[in-house]
């Protein structure tokens, strides 16, 4: 049935509940093992009158600073798997795209299952600040449980 499921988390309390829900999901279906994701955006480009260097500067810092979070994010998320006895793998990226992104390293990993959180906003915030569930269930074939 499922053996490996695909979370994307970001640093926030709506993923703190994916990670507790999938946890609790992999523990209820046995052998299950999870896939952390965390996904970036790429860095803005250069703004008018930056120079190289300075642009090179902002995205060297962009980097670090998304690096070193994704790795805390994923470090708690395995912390809380692993005490609870579910096998977990952690990745990270950086891509223009954060739905094509999940959809496609859920894919290359294998996964069975996208288990994501959304925030729930309504039409009109989904208008505004954009829908990843719904990109990510437009894009894919593999099941996706959607939590709120």
């Amino acid at each position: 049935m499922y053996h490996k499921l695909f979370v994307p988390v970001e640093n926030g309390d709506l993923s703190e509940r994916a990670m507790q829900a999938s946890i609790e999901l992999a523990k209820q279906l046995g052998k299950v093992s999870i896939t952390g994701f965390v996904v970036e955006p790429v860095s803005p480009g250069p703004q008018v009158g930056t120079t190289l260097a300075e642009y090179a500067k902002a995205n060297e810092a962009h980097l670090v600073r998304t690096d070193t979070e994704a790795r805390e994010v994923l470090s708690r998320f395995e912390a809380m798997a692993v005490g609870a006895g579910v096998e977990f793998h952690g990745l990270h990226a950086h891509a223009n795209s954060v739905d094509h992104a999940i959809v496609e390293t859920a894919v290359s990993e294998g996964a069975d299952m996208i288990v994501m959180v959304t925030h729930g906003r309504g039409l009109f915030g989904e208008l505004l600040f954009g829908s990843h569930s719904k990109g990510v269930l437009a894009k894919t074939q593999l099941p996706v449980l959607i939590l709120r």
